[in-house]
């Protein structure tokens, strides 16, 4: 992620283990692009997604296109 990071991003980032930060880092950049696509605005909780790197997700498929308006 290159920029800049709010204090809670970096809160919940830093809950995990320094191998996962890419995997949360990929979560958030996706969540945050649909959320805007969406909804115009971001609203992120950033230790949500970092309980669910925790819990095992990962992005493992190729996107199936954009979201049903």
């Amino acid at each position: 992620m290159s920029e800049q990071r709010s204090g809670k991003l970096e809160e919940a980032r830093n809950t995990l283990p320094e191998e996962l930060w890419p995997a949360f880092d990929e979560l958030v950049s996706h969540y945050r692009y649909i959320a805007t696509s969406r909804y115009g605005s971001p609203f992120v909780s950033y230790i949500v997604l970092a309980d669910l790197i925790r819990s095992g997700w990962r992005c493992s498929a190729e996107p199936l296109g954009p979201p049903p308006a």
